[in-house]
């Protein structure tokens, strides 16, 4: 079983600044890419921004040169620091983990998800 626990989401006014962690845990033999995405209302799931276990990266227009993405393998764990945030970043962010678990079978697990609300 594997499991991926999202954190980090809250309420915050824009012009601020939100740093959000998903930490996958259980039977992982490695992870490949690690990716958020986020939905918001009455949007289409839009990818945030990915990593790979080669530490490239990639990112939406909409939130390049204001989101960063991080990870630390020894942890199973991805950061998203969000700067500069604006009222259209508000959503629920969603945290996948494409890997090999331990009986080497490959699968994208997702998280539960985290809301981030961003206010005028």
């Amino acid at each position: 079983q594997v499991q991926l626990v999202e954190s980090g989401g809250g309420l915050v006014q824009a012009g601020g600044s939100l740093r959000l962690s998903c930490a996958a845990s259980g039977s992982i033999f490695s992870i490949n890419a690690m990716t958020w995405y986020r939905l918001a209302p009455g949007k289409q799931r839009e990818l945030v921004a990915t990593t790979t276990s080669g530490g490239s990266t990639n990112y939406a227009d909409s939130v390049k040169g204001r989101f960063t993405i991080s990870r630390d393998n020894a942890k199973n764990t991805v950061y998203l620091q969000m700067n500069s945030l604006k009222p259209e970043d508000t959503g629920v962010y969603y945290c996948k983990a494409a890997l090999w678990d331990s009986r080497r079978v490959f699968y994208d697990y997702w998280g539960q998800g985290t809301q981030v609300t961003v206010s005028a």
